[in-house]
């Protein structure tokens, strides 16, 4: 009876259970795309007071897609590490149908385009509340 014998040797169904969490899944980057358009941005940043999300919804990161208390913990989510790796994620133009044809063979491939993404400005926030 040696170390190996005392051992665990069955994983049962965590393994299974860890792929498929979905507690805090995020949007993908392409939503996150369709949300940064100028018409979807303006009415994500002016939402109608909701006393069920964080802040009453009022201060809203569309490139997190996350929802702050107040103006200064919205600032210091600008400020942090994890709104800055999502904006150079989101730099890149994102993946479509029409790639996955050329990388398919359906064409010849396109490097996709950089795109320049800012964090947002709460200017058009303040000007309606």
């Amino acid at each position: 009876m040696g170390r190996i014998a005392r051992k665990k040797q069955h994983k049962g169904d965590k393994p299974l259970k860890e792929k498929y969490r979905t507690k805090r899944k995020t949007k993908d980057l392409d939503q996150i795309h369709e949300d940064m358009k100028p018409a979807k941005a303006q009415k994500l940043l002016n939402q109608e007071t909701d006393y069920d999300r964080p802040g009453a919804g009022q201060f809203y990161c569309i490139h997190c897609a996350k929802y702050c208390i107040n103006e200064q913990a919205l600032k210091e989510h600008f400020r942090g590490k994890p709104h800055k790796r999502r904006i150079k994620a989101l730099s890149v133009e994102p993946y479509t149908q029409e790639e996955a044809d050329r990388a398919a063979g359906m064409g010849s491939y396109v490097a996709p385009k950089p795109i320049e993404v800012h964090t947002q400005d709460n200017k058009m926030q303040d000007d309606t509340g």
